[in-house]
């Protein structure tokens, strides 16, 4: 009898445990995932609402309308037809036609879904729409505008400008791209124009990636930007040669000038040196590999490759190829944690939302997302990038005035007649905060295609502080 109320009580305790654990679960994903769940097409209570609101205006972070309602009751979007076009991915559309755009992310408060039962029950009794909350975004439309003006018209990529100090995310903007005033033939379009490739396109990084492997090194080599290498001009990994750029060969080379000189030899030899678990830890800590639930913004994971992890995938790591897979946001966060002393904040893209008596109903909050550097580790690899836009292949970056540290890539995927161009990079002034990541598709290098992208782009900063 005894033993049976012992175990009757163990199981007791095992189901509130279990329950109790349920609980939190449940509360923590909501917290995180809420908008998620609200903004899903099977939400057939969100469809409800949709039919009975007015949704709520949407402005840019300086008080720019760049979605609204008319008064016959259709959704527009900013006047200028390439503003409306780099804003199209992270505004949305009503339609839903960019997946986890802002129109649909934040689709319970445009909607006003906490509105309280008297308010719905005078609109019901009256016959009249209630009015969804108005939203304020971090975005800059003049800046947003300003990048399209700058992209190559004819390919595809992405650019990401944040706030490396707050997180908030000012453009976001995607190519090919298309005008959400006017969506005839957008969804059948064979170059996918309403994907986010900020958010949703992935890629190895090419040798953006090297500040990464360079911070392993930091951590894990003394003296580290000073450790040397041989690079005669190819290496030989298992069945592959890794060269580099013109078959360069820069002799006996120092991390610092490896990364100058994005030598890809120098970077794969650190990486079988450093070994596949270091580089793991350390890329890890920049965000690969997590499960990825922001408030703001719905990103695919990136990922650090956890298969056939033989020398020549090791090797080929390190320069930022082998299977890695990495959006163009991840990489700026890298930029902007570097920037930041170390701290990785999470991007944001609301700022405040408001009722129509103005009264708040939310508010943006700045968050530490992950802390992968101490300082002194993020001050040299600074150092380090600041030499790349100084004298190395980052030079098309350099702003006169500006202090900017960067790095290029360029990435190499099979069947592309050309590279993929990245440029990573950050003003190091906390009084101009801004990280960048420029991505040019089958453009050829980021020194000559993406870097002077970035430059543009820190121009305007500095010029509209």
């Amino acid at each position: 009898m005894k033993l049976m109320k012992k175990k009757l009580r163990l199981m007791v305790v095992i189901m509130s445990v279990m329950m109790i654990s349920l609980i939190v679960y449940g509360a923590v994903s909501l917290g995180a995932s809420g908008n998620r769940w609200f903004s899903s097409s099977v939400n057939t209570a969100l469809r409800k609402v949709k039919s009975d609101v007015i949704p709520g205006r949407i402005y840019d972070r300086d008080n720019v309308p760049i979605a609204f309602n008319n008064d016959q009751g259709e959704r527009l979007y900013h006047p200028d037809e390439l503003t409306r076009r780099s804003l199209a991915h992270a505004v949305g559309t009503k339609s839903g036609l960019v997946k986890n755009g802002a129109e649909t992310f934040f689709s319970y408060l445009l909607y006003a879904y906490d509105a309280g039962y008297f308010t719905r029950l005078s609109a019901a009794l009256t016959g009249n729409l209630r009015h969804g909350h108005n939203l304020r975004l971090s975005l800059s439309s003049r800046l947003s505008r300003y990048v399209i003006d700058h992209f190559p018209s004819d390919k595809s990529g992405a650019v990401v400008v944040m706030n490396y100090r707050t997180g908030e995310v000012l453009v976001l903007s995607s190519f090919p791209n298309f005008d959400p005033n006017n969506q005839k033939g957008v969804a059948s379009d064979p170059k996918k124009p309403y994907i986010n490739n900020a958010t949703q396109w992935r890629s190895a990084p090419g040798s953006t990636f090297k500040v990464i492997t360079l911070a392993a090194a930091i951590k894990n080599i003394p003296d580290a930007l000073n450790h040397t290498y041989t690079c005669n001009g190819a290496l030989e990994v298992g069945d592959i040669t890794i060269t580099d750029a013109g078959m360069a060969s820069h002799g006996e080379i120092t991390l610092q000038k490896a990364l100058t000189v994005s030598c890809n030899i120098a970077f794969a030899q650190l990486a079988l040196e450093l070994g596949d678990e270091k580089l793991r830890e350390t890329a890890q800590a920049f965000g690969l590999d997590d499960h990825i639930l922001f408030s703001d913004l719905v990103v695919e994971n990136s990922i650090y490759p956890k298969r056939n992890r033989t020398a020549r995938e090791i090797a080929w790591t390190g320069p930022g190829q082998s299977a890695l897979a990495v959006t163009p946001l991840q990489m700026c966060m890298v930029a902007a944690a570097i920037a930041n002393d170390g701290e990785m904040m999470e991007p944001k893209l609301l700022l405040q939302a408001v009722d129509n008596s103005r009264v708040g109903k939310a508010q943006m909050s700045a968050n530490v997302y992950k802390t992968p550097l101490t300082k002194p580790e993020a001050d040299l690899l600074t150092q380090a990038m600041r030499e790349v836009v100084k004298s190395g292949t980052g030079r098309r970056a350099a702003v006169p005035g500006l202090p900017i540290a960067g790095k290029t890539g360029s990435s190499q995927i099979d069947g592309q007649e050309k590279t993929n161009a990245w440029f990573i990079g950050f003003i190091d002034d906390k009084t101009l905060p801004y990280a960048v990541c420029v991505v040019v598709n089958d453009a050829g290098e980021g020194s000559r295609q993406a870097a002077p992208i970035a430059a543009k782009i820190f121009e305007f900063l500095n010029q509209n502080r």
